[in-house]
């Protein structure tokens, strides 16, 4: 086998199954049979296909043989488990669907097999040459890998011993690094906490210096140094020498402190006394006084300013500057007062001398100056502090109190009301509301002083219109004229009519003369337009409407209210309007029943409707509550009480011990009671207006009908007696229910309202010049009389 040609080993089944086949193709065999050939392989084939298998063959030799080519009459001597190993034998030769049909397959299958045995035989010696070798080799690596460990502890020990020594040269190496860092820290702490004691004879060679000044580019660090030492110190107090050092930072300092407020307080005083050598008095003339006092401080403020700028920042941490910064405002603050107190007194008595008739004007003028001298103050403290100080309000309302102490005396003394009230005015809306409600910060401590003026000149105001009230609506005694009722609506109605007359007149006379064009026709429509409206407007106003037309007490009332409405609080207002319209409506009712008694009854109650509904129109604008609350004390219990102590009956009952002793039941029922009642003045003039028409309406009803009215009460008073069970009486049998009397009754009835109600109708025309009024008041009257005819 070993001998077998290796290029045979390469042919494959398929190969050799192919060229077996060209053996005897058809068309060019290679090896061609001749027929008896032929028959002689068909007889072999069927020889060999029923031969049994020789019993001698081995079970591991057989191959080739499938299931199907075991059908032999010998094939049960074959054992069941033969079969399934020649099926796995023919599987391992990958051949179990390979068919062994003729000699050369068989002895190619036999080939393939003698070549797989061969290379299985010498696979195993094979093998054993390979494990000799690889045997060799690792025993070779092994030594070799011996070495590589002896040499790797020796190595490994070489590295120990070194590593130790490296490591304890480190940490020693450590140990002294971190030890000099440790003193580099200690020696710079120790260096950062001696430089603030070293600085005290650097700072205090600057301050023993003769040539220092506050000035100078190196006075703010030593400041600055200076803060930080003292700062510093006595944030640490467990160091040596603490106290010793401490006093020496403050002593010096208490040196800059005075350098520092020599040099401020020098530089005001040569302002004030520079400015004072000009003017001695300090009355220097308005143009250039103020303006020169003002422009010499702006132009020193650059000077000091830096440094009260330095103070300020350290006024909150170190009570010194602190202080320093106070005295700084006092003398600032002085040295103002001093240039200021003259000139605005000189100023304000000039103003008072000027405007001495006319106290509205000078308290505009006075209270315009000061606005402007609070304005430019504060202006002038901003330009030397950047903090504020409470001291500037009240130096500038010291200031504001010479206006005030100017004023006042005139105040108190102005007796009208107009004046009073023009003053509110001022006070209230031009100063107040214009001025400080804008400028609040620069003006409170002028706010504070125009409040206190104000209120004085409320004050004077409500007690002027108390006796305004009671001398002029009150105590007012009317004229003949201005009683003069229905005269003066008749004659101011005639001047109207004529005056109708000349504009109806005047109109004509202008379209007469359209055809002339003078004048641009556009100017010339609106002037026509113009005239026609204002004649209309003439034409719709009654003479009653008119406000010269009402009656004194009405027109002052009226006004008075309208003056007091802006000026004095709601509260206030509101008890005065009370007063006020109380004495008003008294005022009417008088002045209606002298009417009633020089004139008619008509003229009296139309006079006195007018003016209520007058009074009633022109309060309504007043967005207020005319009602007060009067507190009584009701004493009719203490009476009561008083009486009842008195009664001889009761001496026994003081020495009672019980609750029906007479003292102590004095205590408890004599109390007197408090009362609150609301009186409110719009209700009554409502009040008054009704009563008023209601009386209006029941004398116009029985001025007509009043003959009739009685005729149909006696009719009622006989039917009522009887339904009652009275006597019955006949009523044609009644003297005054005679035909003749009835109907001279109702003929006269008609001849009073034929000539009698035009005149009043005329006369409602005439005073309430009011068609819806008009009307208004009449129906209840023309309701009665249509009652009265139809019954």
């Amino acid at each position: 086998m070993a001998s077998t040609d290796p290029s045979l080993l390469d042919i494959t089944d398929k190969d050799v199954r192919e060229k077996l086949s060209l053996w005897d193709r058809r068309g060019e065999p290679t090896a061609p049979l001749t027929d008896a050939q032929s028959d002689s392989v068909a007889e072999v084939r069927a020889a060999a296909e029923i031969l049994p298998v020789p019993s001698e063959l081995p079970i591991e030799d057989l191959c080739s043989l499938s299931s199907r080519s075991l059908h032999s009459p010998f094939s049960t001597t074959v054992p069941d488990s033969t079969e399934d190993v020649l099926l796995k034998g023919f599987q391992m030769l990958d051949m179990e669907n390979a068919r062994i049909e003729t000699a050369q397959q068989f002895f190619s299958w036999f080939a393939n097999l003698q070549t797989k045995m061969d290379l299985e035989e010498g696979e195993q010696y094979r093998w054993d040459i390979h494990f000799h070798s690889y045997q060799e080799q690792c025993d070779a690596i092994l030594a070799d890998v011996h070495a590589a460990l002896d040499h790797l502890d020796t190595l490994q020990k070489q590295y120990l011993f070194v590593s130790n020594k490296t490591g304890t040269l480190h940490e020693a190496c450590e140990q002294l690094l971190k030890e000099q860092a440790e003193l580099v820290d200690l020696a710079e702490s120790i260096q950062q906490k001696l430089s603030y004691f070293n600085e005290l004879e650097n700072i205090n060679t600057k301050l023993n210096s003769p040539s220092l000044s506050v000035n100078s580019e190196g006075f703010i660090p030593m400041l600055s140094k200076l803060d930080d030492c003292i700062e510093y110190v006595s944030s640490h107090p467990n160091f040596k020498d603490y106290p010793v050092y401490l006093a020496k930072f403050k002593q010096c300092l208490s040196k800059a402190v005075h350098f520092m407020k020599s040099h401020i307080v020098n530089t005001m005083h040569n302002l004030t006394s520079q400015l004072t050598k000009r003017d001695p008095l300090g009355l220097a003339n308005a143009d250039n006084a103020f303006t020169l006092y003002y422009v010499k401080f702006r132009a020193a403020a650059p000077k000091v300013r830096t440094l009260i700028e330095q103070i300020e920042e350290r006024a909150d941490k170190i009570q010194e500057y602190h202080n320093l910064l106070e005295a700084v405002h006092q003398c600032y603050l002085d040295q103002r007062e001093r240039l200021l107190s003259p000139s605005i007194t000189s100023t304000i008595t000039d103003l008072t001398s000027q405007n001495s008739k006319d106290h509205c004007a000078l308290v505009r003028s006075g209270c315009a100056f000061m606005v402007h001298v609070c304005q430019d103050e504060h202006q002038l403290y901003n330009e030397f502090f950047s903090r504020p100080s409470p001291r500037l309000d009240e130096l500038l309302e010291k200031l504001c109190l010479s206006l005030y102490d100017m004023l006042r005396p005139l105040i108190i003394h102005v007796i009208h009301l107009e004046t009073l009230s023009e003053l509110c005015g001022i006070l209230k809306n031009e100063m107040l509301e214009d001025h400080v409600h804008n400028n609040a910060g620069q003006l409170g401590a002028f706010d504070a002083v125009v409040k206190q003026m104000l209120e004085d000149v409320q004050e004077r105001l409500v007690y002027r219109t108390h006796i305004y009230i009671q001398t002029d609506i009150t105590g007012y005694n009317p004229a003949p004229g201005d009683l003069a009722y229905p005269e003066k609506l008749e004659m101011m109605e005639r001047i109207a009519q004529s005056l109708k007359e000349e504009q109806i007149k005047l109109l004509s006379q202008e379209a007469s003369f359209s055809d002339v064009r003078l004048e641009d026709p556009g100017s010339r429509r609106s002037s026509t337009s113009s005239v026609t409206e204002a004649s209309r407007m003439q034409a719709s106003i009654s003479p009653a409407d008119l406000h010269g037309m009402w009656y004194p007490t009405v027109r002052r009332t009226l006004v008075c209210l309208s003056k007091l409405y802006r000026c004095i609080d709601r509260a206030v207002f509101q008890g005065l309007s009370q007063e006020a319209l109380s004495a008003c409506i008294q005022s009417l009712l008088k002045a209606s029943d002298i009417i009633l008694k020089n004139k008619t009854q008509v003229d009296g109650q139309l006079f006195l409707i007018k003016h209520l509904l007058i009074m009633r129109e022109q309060i309504a604008p007043f967005h207020t509550d005319f009602a007060i609350k009067e507190i009584s004390l009701d004493l009719k219990k203490t009476r009561d009480a008083a009486f009842k102590i008195l009664n001889p009956k009761a001496v026994p009952k003081f020495f009672r011990l019980n609750s029906h002793n007479a003292i102590l039941e004095f205590l408890l029922e004599g109390t007197p009671e408090i009362k609150e009642h609301y009186i409110d003045s719009k209700k009554d003039v409502d009040r008054y207006l009704k009563l008023s028409c209601e009386q209006f309406i029941q004398q116009q009803t029985h001025i007509f009908v009043g003959t009739l009215e009685e005729l149909l009460a006696k009719v009622a008073a006989l039917k009522t007696m009887a339904v009652e069970g009275g006597p019955t009486y006949n009523l044609s049998q009644q003297p005054w229910a005679q035909p003749a009397k009835i109907n001279e009754i109702v003929t006269a009835t008609y001849r009073v309202m034929k000539g009698k109600l035009p005149a009043t109708l005329q006369s409602m025309s005439l005073y309430l010049a009011n068609r819806d009024t008009e009307f208004i008041l009449f129906k209840p009257v023309r309701v009665n009389l249509l009652l009265s005819v139809s019954k």
